[in-house]
C-alpha cells in the first residue's frame, strides 16, 4: 500500500467516524431536549402542588372529621 493510499484510507476512516459522531451528537441533543421539556413540566407541576398545599381549603379532609357512610 502506497503512502497516498494509506493516507486516503486514514481520511476515509476519520470521515466515517466523524459522521457517526455527528449522528450521535444529534441523537443526544434530541434526548436532552426531551428531558429538558419534561423537567420544565415537572417543575411547573411541583409549583402547582405546592400552591395547593399552601392554600387553606376551609374544609378538613381528615378521616376522623368525616361522618361514617351510614349517617
Amino acid at each position: 500500500m502506497s503512502e497516498v493510499e494509506r493516507l486516503q484510507a486514514r481520511i476515509d476512516d476519520l470521515e466515517i467516524r466523524h459522521a457517526f459522531q455527528e449522528d450521535l451528537i444529534r441523537q443526544l441533543d434530541e434526548v436532552t431536549q426531551v428531558l429538558h421539556d419534561r423537567l420544565d413540566t415537572l417543575a411547573r407541576e411541583v409549583e402547582t402542588l405546592r400552591a395547593q398545599v399552601a392554600q387553606p381549603t376551609g374544609q378538613a379532609n381528615r378521616a376522623e372529621d368525616e361522618l361514617p357512610p351510614h349517617y
